[in-house]
């Protein structure tokens, strides 16, 4: 049962915000390097595809960190706010030690930027699973709200760059801000009447979680999604830039609007969680896939024009390609048993993070072969197949147990 007594609801809503505000200074980390990446470019004397690597590798070590947690069970034997703290810890040591580095310092650097993403795939889903503790109806916005924190999170290090701190004071900072997610979700947070805590570990559970149906269609528009989702993020500097030279202007605003096209997103995650509780998560999901596909077909059109022009069609994109984020993790947990909900949460985004590393190595090799223009229209092709998958979880007997039976 949900709360219905007003002190039990004023907890409710406090816990929302505390981990909503952990997860978004927690978050900060996974960018801390792309943002300085052409200032690490000159001082390390990197190649473009070195700095690359360097984005990747937070994407290698989340899926390897997801993984095995998910195949030791580890979501769902051990308390989820534990798990949170010790991979903060972990996370904002190692990032901190980038501005240590110096010399012939590649392969540290892409060592410490994997165990960024390792540490971080104990930070992100867990951060969803205390949420899910505290929410079972209205589950939807919840986690809505929560991804909308780390996607503000995520963009945090492009508004600490566009400041003007140097790229010691934004990595620094990322790791700062960390450590305060951290006390927060270590004192500011309890857990919530929903946590469950298995105390066994089972290699079954994930065989389990893979042979349920509603689980994979979920997790296969989580798929469309994240294929869109992070080379969007991780390249859409570089496209603003190209844009601007091309028509003439300066780059100095790129960082600032880098930050608030991701930043967007915020907002996307929460209305959409929001409107998915009373309408549908598939309906949701669909129709966000639907807009952000939509404008990464048009990018060609708003390349090398008016830099406000292109800037509000990527806002629109930013506001989008997030906004149904959430709803793929709640479904993971409605049609999973609460036994499984932490590891079917921790498995879905360990296979979803996997894929982005497709695309955001693709990316820059479209614009290296094309140009700029043309690199973004492939990532269309995921939300097309994200909403096959919602049309068909909708008409399956899996859609009965989403947002308490709308689907």
């Amino acid at each position: 049962m949900e709360p219905t007594d007003t002190h039990s609801k004023t907890r409710q809503q406090r816990a929302l915000f505390a981990v909503a505000v952990a997860e978004l200074l927690a978050l900060t980390l996974w960018f801390s390097a792309s943002a300085v990446a052409p200032q690490l470019e000159e001082l390390w004397s990197l190649s473009t595809s070195q700095s690359v690597g360097l984005t990747l590798a937070v994407q290698i070590g989340f899926v390897a960190g997801a993984l095995g947690l998910a195949v030791l069970g580890i979501p769902d034997r051990f308390n989820s706010r534990r798990i949170f703290v010790i991979s903060g810890i972990v996370g904002a040591a190692a990032n901190a030690l980038l501005v240590g580095l110096d010399g012939d310092v590649f392969l540290l650097a892409l060592g410490l930027r994997a165990l960024t993403g390792a540490a971080l795939a104990g930070v992100y889903p867990s951060g969803l699973k205390v949420m899910a503790g505290w929410f079972r109806s209205g589950r939807g916005m919840a986690l809505g709200v929560l991804v909308g924190a780390l996607t503000i999170g995520s963009a945090g290090p492009h508004l600490i760059r566009g400041l003007g701190f140097d790229w010691r004071g934004v990595v620094l900072g990322a790791s700062a801000l960390a450590l305060v997610g951290v006390a927060i979700m270590q004192w500011g947070v309890a857990d919530g009447p929903y946590e469950t805590t298995t105390g066994r570990f089972s290699f079954g559970m994930v065989g389990k979680i893979l042979r349920n149906r509603g689980w994979r269609l979920s997790t296969y528009g989580y798929l469309g999604h994240m294929w869109e989702l992070y080379a969007m993020w991780t390249w859409t500097a570089a496209f603003l830039s190209a844009s601007a030279f091309a028509s003439g202007w300066g780059d100095g605003w790129v960082p600032t609007a880098t930050f608030a096209v991701i930043a967007a997103g915020g907002a996307g995650a929460w209305i959409a969680g929001a409107i998915a509780d009373r309408r549908g998560r598939t309906l949701v999901a669909g129709t966000s896939m639907a807009v952000s596909g939509s404008c990464a077909l048009l990018t060609p059109l708003v390349y090398a024009v008016a830099p406000p022009l292109t800037v509000a069609l990527f806002v629109v994109w930013g506001f989008a390609v997030v906004a149904d984020s959430a709803q793929f993790s709640t479904m993971a947990t409605e049609v999973s048993s609460e036994s499984e909900r932490g590891t079917a949460l921790t498995l879905q985004t360990a296979i979803g993070f996997l894929l982005t590393l497709v695309t955001i190595r693709g990316v820059p090799v479209l614009a290296d072969t094309w140009g700029w223009q043309w690199a973004f229209p492939i990532l269309a092709l995921g939300p097309m197949l994200g909403i096959a998958a919602m049309v068909t979880l909708k008409r399956s007997p899996h859609g009965a147990r989403l947002a308490g039976g709308i689907g």
